[in-house]
């Protein structure tokens, strides 16, 4: 499964009049990055920075002065979601100011079934809160110290270790898969834990002559050794 964790940073808090100006997301297949990412800082074509958001995220009016407009980073980033579910933190408000975004350019919206918002789950798992991107790094013990303002992919960075914990922790990469049913009115995600059968078992790792030699081992401990208790059958089962 293709996913893209992703954040984005605007102008203000009203996608009608309010622009990106950053966009940073990284991709993972089957729960694990594959190092593929796309970040972008983008000219908000003469919008500027609201004082309140340049003090959450620190991006100036001038620094983006020689950016590229969306319209020309549209196609790529388009290209970058296309079939991937896309988890943000408090997805509402991304959603809706990509949405913007592509509506300004006749590109369709976002399918809202594709959209998972880990604040929703967030919410549900721990609801007495607080459940903030660095508060949950806290809980899990993500090392965020070097998150001194907000910036699209260190935060998509931390909140795909945060997304990891939220749906079991690392355990999927142990043989179990993560099953998420999206709620396409709202985006909440409900996750359900499925054990995935092999359809032939691993090759044994023990070989005849390791067998062998824990049989010997096991006969001058004596007739107590707690050994005996193991089935012999799993011992011989083990041996190629």
């Amino acid at each position: 499964m293709r996913e893209i964790i992703f954040d984005t940073e605007t102008t203000g808090l009203d996608n009608r009049e309010d622009r990106i100006i950053e966009f940073g997301g990284i991709e993972l297949v089957n729960r694990f990055p594959t190092g593929r990412t796309f970040h972008v800082y983008i000219n908000p074509q003469g919008r500027s920075v609201h004082p309140e958001a340049l003090a959450v995220h620190g991006i100036s009016d001038a620094q983006l002065a020689d950016k590229p407009v969306f319209s020309a980073i549209a196609d790529e980033l388009v290209a970058f979601l296309d079939g991937a579910h896309l988890v943000a933190h408090n997805a509402n408000f991304d959603i809706g100011f990509l949405n913007a975004e592509f509506g300004r350019l006749g590109i369709g919206p976002v399918d809202p079934g594709q959209v998972i918002d880990t604040l929703a789950i967030a919410r549900r798992k721990h609801p007495m809160g607080p459940n903030s991107l660095d508060a949950l790094c806290r809980r899990y013990g993500i090392d965020n110290n070097h998150r001194v303002k907000h910036g699209a992919l260190l935060d998509s960075e931390l909140l795909a270790e945060v997304y990891i914990e939220l749906i079991g922790g690392k355990q999927a990469a142990l043989g179990l898969e993560v099953e998420i049913q999206v709620d396409a009115a709202n985006g909440d995600g409900d996750i359900a834990v499925v054990i995935v059968q092999r359809e032939r078992p691993l090759a044994p790792r023990l070989s005849a002559a390791e067998a062998e030699a824990h049989r010997a081992l096991v006969d001058t401990i004596g007739g107590d050794a707690i050994w005996r208790q193991v089935d012999q059958a799993y011992l011989d089962a083990s041996t190629p």
